[in-house]
């Protein structure tokens, strides 16, 4: 494993004014940079300042892609019900259990201690994913159970108002299907 970068070790106020730093001056100025740290002590060259900060660009650059589609799926496919977050974790747990499959077919070729080991991540894995489930689940149920008294709220409402049997059914069932 090569050996931490003099970035990586440096002082947590001294990274935040060099990512600061970075972030002001477009990513460039690398020689003012390490002359700046230079002066507090701090022995980096250009280079290494050059990749550090091409690293934290991109990166930066791929949260706010991610955050960009993120915020453009809510917009144009509302997921009121969390059904992503449930295939998602299917999708988990699906992946899981093959690997555990071939874990178990593999049971002759490995040593007893990195199978036990591997079966220990994957209960944990399992675990964890078992816990979203419920969390999921219940927040589903929570959902539905509060859309249902919405609807009932409006159909009462609209009773009240004189709306047609039609006009109500139409309404509850828009109201439910929000959270189905």
């Amino acid at each position: 494993m090569p050996p931490r970068s003099k970035i990586a070790k440096l002082p947590a106020a001294v990274l935040r004014w060099l990512t600061n730093a970075l972030s002001e001056n477009g990513y460039s100025d690398y020689e003012l940079l390490a002359a700046a740290l230079r002066e507090q002590g701090f022995n980096i060259s250009k280079t290494s300042l050059h990749r550090y900060g091409q690293n934290l660009e991109r990166n930066l650059a791929l949260v706010r892609a991610t955050t960009q589609a993120a915020a453009d799926i809510a917009a144009t496919a509302p997921d009121d019900a969390d059904l992503r977050s449930a295939a998602t974790i299917s999708l988990i747990q699906s992946n899981i259990f093959d690997v555990l499959l071939k874990l178990e077919e593999a049971n002759d070729e490995t040593d007893p201690a990195e199978r036990l080991k591997m079966l220990g991540y994957g209960a944990k894995s399992v675990a964890e994913l078992t816990k979203s489930s419920v969390l999921l689940k219940r927040f589903q149920i929570e959902m539905r159970a509060k859309a249902e008294a919405a609807a009932n709220d409006a159909v009462e409402i609209g009773r009240k108002g004189g709306l047609s049997a039609e006009a109500m059914d139409a309404i509850k069932k828009g109201i439910l299907g929000i959270v189905s």
